[in-house]
């Protein structure tokens, strides 16, 4: 399984995983990575696609029709030169 190595740790943050640990039943180690796991679950729930921001950013103002979700086109960048 693999491995972190977390250095430079300040006293207060250590102390406080300490106390946290010893509150939830857990050794330190842990604890740290229920933290971890939770950081990044919540991390990854909130992750909100553009076209789904800008959906609801104009929902309700005129648009009726599905538009479709564009996958595999290129980007191409603008000529403003011409």
């Amino acid at each position: 399984m693999p491995q972190i190595l977390v250095r430079n740790v300040d006293a207060q943050t250590k102390s406080r995983l300490q106390h946290r640990a010893r509150r939830n039943g857990r050794s330190m180690e842990a604890e740290a990575r229920e933290i971890l796991r939770t950081a990044v679950r919540k991390d990854e729930s909130s992750v909100r696609h553009l076209g789904t921001e800008i959906a609801e950013l104009f929902s309700g103002l005129g648009l009726t029709g599905e538009i479709p979700e564009l996958r595999g086109e290129l980007v191409k960048p603008v000529d403003f030169e011409s």
